[in-house]
């Protein structure tokens, strides 16, 4: 075996939690576990390219950056969800009712849990979907039927 440097003995001491020793090719004492997308790419350049004893300061770096743009690149494939389609309607209301917005908007507000005209809108559907059909029934039965259309201009 050859000796190493203090350069190089620093370089692997140093190395990063989320690859692998350099020497052993087997998981740092304490890692995070990588995923196996992100271990191929490291492992295989520093096989293939010099023998674990010759590592570098800069070759640990380049292990580095390439870990780290793998593991940027699974963090954006993971994040894709699949895009909901929306529907955009209008409604009428009475005044009265619509002010409840800006009064459930501020008691959400207090909670912690700021919402949306339409977060508010979705909530209600989901409770009144939620319900049995004699509730339903009863519920429907307190909101009183209004004109339909927009209101006449003065």
């Amino acid at each position: 075996m050859s000796k190493i440097n203090a350069i190089q003995a620093e370089a692997l001491k140093s190395t990063p939690d989320n690859t692998t020793s350099i020497e052993t090719n087997k998981p740092v004492a304490n890692a995070a576990p990588v995923s196996k997308a992100a271990e191929k790419p490291a492992a295989a350049k520093t096989v293939a390219s010099k023998p674990a004893v010759k590592t570098t300061a800069a070759s640990t770096k380049k292990i580095e950056k390439t870990t780290a743009k793998t593991a940027e690149k699974t963090k954006v494939t993971k994040e894709k969800t699949p895009k909901l389609k929306m529907e955009r309607d209008s409604f009428t209301m009475p005044k009265t009712e619509y002010a409840q917005f800006a009064v459930l908007k501020e008691r959400l507000t207090k909670l912690g849990q700021p919402a949306k005209k339409s977060e508010l809108l979705r909530a209600g559907i989901m409770q009144l979907s939620a319900m049995t059909d004699a509730a339903l029934k009863a519920a429907m039965a307190k909101v009183p039927a209004i004109k339909t259309g927009r209101p006449k201009k003065k």
